[in-house]
């Protein structure tokens, strides 16, 4: 479904299926998720979120 998603200022939607495997049951301690630079959006911040670069990222 997430393929199909547009809107109407062109926002065009790419995904694949990642075919590798990860463990189950890894712990992020608190300190390294209040590390990460999440920005939640005011319409279902659990779901919807922007994560930033903790630097500023250099223009090409």
């Amino acid at each position: 479904m997430i393929a199909a998603t547009t809107t109407d200022t062109g926002l065009k939607v790419r995904c694949e299926i990642d075919p590798n495997t990860y463990p189950a049951g890894v712990k992020i301690s608190d300190q390294v998720m209040d590390s990460i630079a999440l920005e939640r959006h005011p319409f279902h911040g659990d779901w919807n979120y922007t994560i930033r670069p903790k630097t500023p990222v250099p223009k090409r």
